[in-house]
């Protein structure tokens, strides 16, 4: 924003450029007037510090992206609840599901939610298909 407007762009079409609302660029740029290029610096920010080292977290995107069988585990993927338990268990790192869905978004994993649906196949030769239950 500050480099467009340095450029002589007119708040409009960095609005455009950047994706986001006009009133937005007018605060930014406020504030790079008000503070300087300190402006540009992170702050402090409000919650809670992140209680992983590098370590933990390099340890667990690891094991995420490890396929369990290698793990010498008993079944063929992850599931978030049993990546937890894994973690917590035998990497010794007490962590929630949450925290751990957080920690792998934060490093660029996407996990994703198996879905299981309960209604009738659309393949008229299902049931002959399939075999005996």
């Amino acid at each position: 924003m500050i480099l467009g407007w340095l450029a002589k762009q007119h708040p409009k079409v960095i609005a455009a450029e950047v994706g986001c609302h006009i009133t937005t660029v007018y605060y930014q740029l406020h504030q790079f007037n008000a503070g300087g290029l300190s402006f540009l610096e992170d702050g402090s920010r409000s919650g809670r510090p992140l209680q992983y080292d590098e370590q933990q977290r390099g340890q667990m995107v690891v094991t995420a992206k490890t396929k369990p069988e290698q793990l010498r585990l008993d079944f063929g993927h992850w599931t978030l609840d049993r990546l937890v338990e894994y973690v917590n268990t035998v990497l010794s790192i007490p962590i929630s599901r949450s925290q751990l869905a957080d920690v792998l978004t934060q490093e660029g994993l996407k996990w994703y939610q198996e879905k299981t649906y309960f209604s009738e196949s659309p393949d008229p030769q299902f049931v002959e298909k399939r075999g005996r239950l």
